[in-house]
C-alpha cells in the first residue's frame, strides 16, 4: 500500500523543492569535511572537487523511448537542478546490461541507470522480492556479488532478506515486521529505487483462438499463456501459435543461459521464452498466487511442525530427526548420516511424480539426489584450493542448505525432509517448501530452469576442470571469464566434448553412485548427445515445449510441443477456472471531519478467470475497508450490501477522533469471495 514510502514522505506527486534543499544540504555538508574544504565548493550553479565539475554517469536506455528514455532524461535534468553535471550515457539494452550487471562499480563506468524488471510471477508474499530487490546477497546489486567487484554491503538487509527466503520467522506477525523493516532500509540506503509500475497491454488475434488464455493476476502474459493458449487449426491441421515479443536493439538475450549460476536467465526477454520450456515443481498460480504442485505431490495435513528460536536466535525445532537421516557431505563426496540428537522444525514428506526430459530419458532419483546434492558441493567451501565453489552461488544457497537438518530416502520412492524452515503466514506454503521433491541444481532466479544431472554435472566440471577449448567458464557473470551458457555455440560444444569425455570415462557423479550405474550414466550421455546433435543446443528440460529452434538472424525461436507430457491440454484452464472480484471505484468521503462518520461508497464487481465479462458484485463477496494507523497496526470494517455492485463501508466517529487533523491516512480496501487473490485498492483519508 505504499506505507513505507508514505511514512518517509515520499509521494506521487513528489517535492521537487526539498529534494534539491536535501542534496544541496548534503553536498554542503561534505564540503565542510576537513579533507574536503576547499576542495569541494559551489561555483554558480554547479558543485566543483578541486575545479572540475562533480558529475555522475547516468545510463539511459535509448532503446525505450517512451518509457525510460523521457525519464531518464527528466531525472538528469532534475539532478542538474541540484547542481551536480549529468554524463548522459544513452544505450542500447545489451551495452547497458552488461555495463550494470557485469562491471566492477569501482571501475566507474556508471554510476546510476534506468533499470526495468519484470514482475516475474503472480505473488502474494513479500520476502522474493525484498530479497531480490534490496539485499545485496541475492545477487542482483551492482556487482553481482562477484567477490572480484566492488559489492553494496548491508548486513542486516542480508539477515531480513534471508529469513524472510529460508523461513526463519517464528510468528506472521515477525514476517511483515521483518519484511517491512527491509523495505524500509532498502528505500532509504537506495542502492535501487523503484519509480514506477508500468501496466502494459497485450493484442491477440481473437478469431485464432477457441478461448481465453491464462494470464497472471500480478504478472500479466506469462508462461502459463502459452501453455493454456488454445488456438484453431491452420488449413493443414496443425495449431500454431504466433507470438511476437518487442525486444530493443541490441544481442537477443541480455543474460547467459546458465542452469546453476545467479545471474542466469535474468533478462525478462530469456524469461518470456523458457517459462513454458520447464516445469517447477511447484508454482505459484496465476490466479491466486497460491503454491500449487505441478511435478510433486504431498501431504499438508501429514505435515509436522515443532518450530522453536534457538540461543543464538535462529529458527530450529523440537522434532526428532532420524539418527539415519542423510546429507551430502562435500568434502568426502558422500552422503552421510546424521547421527542421533539432532531436531528440527518442520517434517514432511514428499515424491517426484516422474515423466521423460525432452531427450526421451525418464527423470528418475538419480536427477533427485544429484540436485540435493549440488548446493552443498557448491556452496561449501573445502579449503582454499575447492575448485567446487562458487561465491555467488554460495550466498544464496549456503543459508538454504544451512536449513537441511537430513533427508529419510524411503523404499517408495518418496523423501522425508527435516528442515528449519517454517513459513509462518501459511501452512501450505510450509509445506510446499519443505516437502515439495525437486530436480533443480541452481538458477534460484527462475525457479521453473531445471536441466537432467548430466548437463548439470558437465557444466560443473566445465567450471571446475576445464573445457576443451581452453576457455575458462564459470558460474558468475564477469569480464574475467565466461558464464556457462546451454545456448551459446561456443559453450554447447564444449558442453558436447566434456559429455563425450564423460561417456568414455563411464563416469558417474559422486552424488549419484551407487544409484546410477556407468551403463545407466553412459545411456545418458548419449541421449543429451543425440538431443544436442539434433536441436544445436544443450537445454535439455521437462517442460510441455521443446526448443526446436534458435534463429538469431531472424530474432526468432521456435517451441514444438511435447505430447507425452504428464498433463492433458484442458487441465490447467479447467483448474484455473475461479470467480474473482474486482473493485471498479472508491468514493471517499469529500470532506471527511474527526465529528462525523466517515463513508465509503464501492462500486464493485465479479468475473470468472481468465474470462474478463464482469457483473455487478453479489452480496456473496465479502469487502472491508482497513484504515492505517501510525503505529503500522489498522482498523477493520466490513462493508454492507446495499445492492448488486454497491457496498458501504463506515468509519465511526469516535474512531476518527482519536486521529491527527491534517494528517494523510491510507485506506485500504479490499474485496472476495474466499480464498482467491482479493482486489485491493488503497485511498486516502485526511481529516480536517
Amino acid at each position: 500500500y505504499n506505507l513505507i514510502p508514505a511514512k518517509l514522505g515520499m509521494t506521487a506527486a513528489g517535492n521537487e523543492r526539498k529534494a534539491i534543499g536535501d542534496i544541496d544540504a548534503a553536498m554542503t555538508a561534505a564540503s565542510q569535511l576537513p579533507e574536503n574544504k576547499g576542495k569541494l565548493v559551489k561555483k554558480g550553479a554547479f558543485w566543483q572537487y578541486d575545479g572540475k565539475d562533480v558529475s555522475i554517469k547516468f545510463m539511459i536506455r535509448v532503446d525505450d523511448p517512451n518509457g525510460r528514455l523521457k525519464s531518464g532524461r527528466y531525472i538528469a535534468d532534475q539532478i542538474e537542478k541540484a547542481g551536480i553535471k549529468v554524463e548522459r550515457l544513452e544505450y542500447d539494452r545489451a551495452k547497458a546490461g552488461g555495463l550494470a550487471y557485469g562491471s566492477n562499480p569501482a571501475d566507474l563506468s556508471w554510476h546510476m541507470y534506468t533499470e526495468g524488471w519484470g514482475a516475474g510471477a503472480t505473488r502474494a508474499w513479500w520476502d522474493v522480492t525484498v530479497s531480490q530487490m534490496y539485499a545485496p546477497y541475492y545477487g542482483y546489486m551492482a556487482g553481482g556479488a562477484d567477490p572480484a567487484n566492488w559489492n553494496y554491503e548491508n548486513k542486516r538487509l542480508d539477515e531480513l532478506g534471508q529469513k524472510g527466503m529460508n523461513g526463519q520467522f517464528l510468528t506472521e506477525a515477525d514476517y511483515w515486521a521483518g519484511n517491512l523493516e527491509a523495505t524500509e532500509i532498502g528505500l532509504k540506503d537506495a542502492a535501487r529505487i523503484n519509480l514506477v509500475s508500468q501496466l502494459d497491454s497485450y493484442i491477440a488475434n481473437k478469431a485464432r483462438f477457441n478461448s481465453r488464455m491464462a494470464y497472471g493476476l500480478g504478472d500479466g502474459l506469462n508462461g502459463w499463456s502459452i501453455r493454456t493458449a488454445d488456438v484453431k487449426p491452420g488449413a493443414d491441421g496443425q495449431k500454431v501459435l504466433r507470438v511476437i515479443q518487442y525486444s530493443a536493439r541490441g544481442s537477443l538475450f541480455m543474460s547467459s543461459w546458465d542452469p546453476i549460476g545467479v545471474d542466469g536467465f535474468s533478462d525478462v526477454y530469456s524469461g518470456a521464452i523458457i517459462d513454458p520450456i520447464c516445469d517447477a515443481s511447484t508454482f505459484e498460480s496465476p490466479n491466486n498466487a497460491s503454491d500449487t504442485p505441478l511435478r510433486t505431490k504431498y501431504d499438508v495435513k501429514s505435515a509436522k511442525t515443532g518450530p522453536k528460536i534457538m540461543e543464538d536466535g535462529s529458527l530450529g525445532g523440537t522434532i526428532p530427526v532420524p539418527a539415519t537421516a542423510e546429507l551430502y557431505d562435500s568434502a568426502t563426496k558422500t552422503w552421510k548420516a546424521v547421527g542421533a540428537g539432532k531436531t528440527t522444525a518442520v517434517t514432511a514428506t514428499g515424491s517426484y511424480t516422474g515423466g521423460k526430459w525432452h531427450n526421451g530419458e525418464a527423470i528418475t532419483m538419480a536427477d533427485v539426489r544429484h540436485a540435493m546434492a549440488f548446493p552443498f558441493e557448491w556452496a561449501t567451501k573445502d579449503g582454499d584450493g575447492d575448485k567446487y565453489f562458487d561465491e555467488s552461488y554460495a550466498a544464496q544457497y549456503e543459508p538454504t542448505i544451512k536449513t537441511s537438518k537430513g533427508y529419510v530416502f524411503n523404499k517408495d520412492g518418496s523423501i522425508t525432509s527435516y528442515v528449519d524452515y517454517f513459513f509462518a503466514p501459511e501452512m501450505n506454503r510450509t509445506v510446499a517448501t519443505v516437502a515439495a521433491v525437486a530436480i533443480k541444481a541452481g538458477n534460484p532466479g527462475r525457479p521453473q530452469v531445471t536441466v537432467p544431472w548430466e548437463i548439470s554435472e558437465a557444466l560443473a566440471l566445465l567450471v571446475a576442470e576445464g573445457s576443451k577449448s581452453g576457455t575458462v567458464y564459470s558460474f558468475t557473470n564477469s569480464d574475467a571469464v565466461t558464464e556457462v551458457d546451454i545456448v551459446a555455440p561456443k559453450s554447447v560444444a564444449d558442453i558436447k566434448a566434456k559429455l563425450e569425455d564423460m561417456m568414455a570415462k563411464n563416469y558417474v557423479p559422486a552424488s549419484i553412485k551407487g544409484i546410477v550405474t556407468p551403463a545407466q550414466a553412459v545411456q545418458r550421455y548419449k541421449a543429451t548427445l543425440a538431443f544436442i546433435a539434433k536441436f544445436g543446443h544443450a537445454f535439455v528440460s521437462n517442460g510441455p515445449f521443446i526448443m526446436s529452434k534458435v534463429d538469431t538472424n531472424t530474432n526468432s525461436v521456435t517451441l514444438d510441443a511435447v505430447r507425452d507430457y504428464p498433463y492433458k491440454s484442458d487441465y490447467w484452464p479447467k483448474f484455473f477456472r475461479q470467480q474473482i472480484t474486482k473493485i471498479d471505484n472508491v468514493k471517499a468521503p469529500t470532506t471527511p471531519s474527526r465529528k462525523v462518520d466517515a463513508v465509503f461508497e464501492i462500486s464493485a464487481s465479479s468475473f470468472v478467470y481468465p474470462d474478463i465479462a464482469t457483473v455487478p458484485l453479489s452480496n456473496k463477496a465479502k469487502v472491508e475497508i482497513r484504515l492505517q494507523l501510525l503505529d503500522g497496526t489498522e482498523l477493520v470494517y466490513a462493508a454492507k450490501y446495499s445492492k448488486p455492485g454497491i457496498f458501504t463501508a463506515t468509519i465511526p466517529a469516535k474512531d476518527l477522533a482519536a486521529l491527527k487533523a491534517g494528517q494523510a491516512y491510507t485506506v485500504v480496501v479490499i474485496s472476495s469471495f474466499a480464498a482467491e487473490a482479493p482486489s485491493v485498492v488503497p485511498t486516502s483519508l485526511v481529516l480536517f
